[in-house]
């Protein structure tokens, strides 16, 4: 179906719109589309729809692999940015700040966006070495514990739309790459209240995530805890994990009175 463009008086705001539309094409589409494909879905010949990404990607704003488009660096450092002014991030900094001095470790607070998880705040470990995500970097959902923890929170027609189109990439040895496995992990998230990732995502890394629901129960972010293997704690049920329940519930309450966008599903 062809795109229908506004009448506008602002000198290249047609152009603009058109890679605005592509560029909403990529961000929603359930996995990274190729250029035919948002040719296709967006109404427009080919070669507009070629040159329209070509132009994207040069700029940073989307990144091609394999002949398929994801959203970019730059798009994700600017979203990164205004995530840092938003509520949510302040509202939950004191919480954030006591976990990471409660657990000794790295602290990472999510949301979900289409088929990843990006991360919006990052409370570095104390301790001598440092983990390599980012603020504005992305995880994928079945891999990371904050990605199994946001799908396990969804309603479950929400998440099997999700689970349906979800590239199951087997990042390491222990990745869960399969629907059925995928599901009984999810399954077993949802009944202990939060997710493990050992391992799955990055060698000699285990995290511990849980989803954080708005007034309306919907998960609208997750935070989790990730420590290195080799200085992992004896019992990591009262290291980590009773304190992000602690945390999960806590911020609840916060949660309830903000504008959260509930975005990702």
């Amino acid at each position: 179906m062809g795109v229908v463009v506004s009448e506008t008086k602002v000198a290249g705001a047609a152009a603009f719109a058109k890679f605005m539309t592509v560029l909403q094409a990529v961000a929603d589409a359930p996995h990274p589309p190729t250029a035919a494909a948002l040719a296709r879905s967006c109404g427009y010949p080919r070669p507009t729809a070629y040159r329209i990404v070509a132009a994207l990607a040069e700029q940073g704003m989307v990144a091609e692999t394999d002949g398929a488009y994801r959203l970019g660096p730059r798009l994700l450092a600017l979203a990164s940015r205004a995530w840092s002014q938003f509520d949510l991030r302040a509202a939950l900094s004191a919480d954030l700040q006591a976990l990471r001095d409660e657990t000794g470790e790295t602290v990472h607070l999510a949301v979900p966006a289409g088929a990843e998880m990006i991360y919006i705040d990052k409370l570095e470990s104390p301790g001598p070495v440092r983990m390599a995500s980012r603020v504005g970097a992305a995880v994928a959902l079945h891999s990371s514990a904050v990605g199994k923890a946001y799908l396990a929170a969804l309603p479950e027609p929400a998440r099997e739309r999700l689970l349906r189109d979800l590239p199951l990439a087997s990042r390491m040895p222990g990745t869960l790459s399969t629907l059925p496995a995928l599901r009984a992990a999810l399954a077993d998230t949802a009944a202990r209240g939060y997710a493990l990732d050992n391992e799955e995502n990055e060698p000699g890394i285990a995290c511990y995530g849980v989803a954080l629901r708005d007034a309306a129960g919907q998960p609208v972010a997750c935070v989790s805890v990730s420590t290195l293997l080799f200085r992992r704690r004896a019992d990591p049920q009262s290291a980590y994990i009773e304190p992000l329940l602690r945390l999960r519930d806590a911020a609840s309450a916060k949660l309830a009175v903000l504008p959260v966008p509930s975005g990702g599903a």
